[in-house]
């Protein structure tokens, strides 16, 4: 099976792993978070953290090649679920008319109020 690592110039890279890969008819984007594209993270509300971590993603998977009407999965993790009607709203508006599966969890995140790692399907 074929695999490519995308360029992690497409977002930043803060850690030993590869931001996506594409494996197959399949795009994998490693969790994503508020961080600008040299690396630093940008605090704010849940609505702004929100919207850089899927752009982060967005980026991800053009880079692959895939759209965001393209993913099939999230996980979204949360450091407080009180924020999950704002997390969310901010969320619906990146995804077309179906919405991806998913699974969000409250997590002990250091520093950021959000992360979301995506699966796409970009076969036929």
């Amino acid at each position: 099976m074929f695999t490519r690592i995308i360029d992690p110039a497409a977002a930043p890279n803060t850690g030993a792993y590869s931001p996506a890969l594409k494996v197959g008819d399949f795009v994998f984007v490693s969790g994503q978070g508020p961080i600008d594209p040299h690396g630093n993270i940008v605090a704010g509300s849940i609505e702004s953290e929100v919207a850089l971590t899927l752009d982060n993603v967005r980026r991800l998977l053009a880079a692959a090649g895939a759209r965001m009407d393209q993913v099939v999965k999230c996980t979204c993790y949360l450091a407080d679920i009180a924020d999950f009607d704002a997390f969310d709203g901010v969320y619906r508006s990146y995804f077309g008319d179906v919405m991806p599966t998913r699974t969000t969890v409250a997590a002990g995140l250091a520093g950021i109020k959000i992360e979301i790692d995506a699966m796409a399907y970009v076969g036929k």
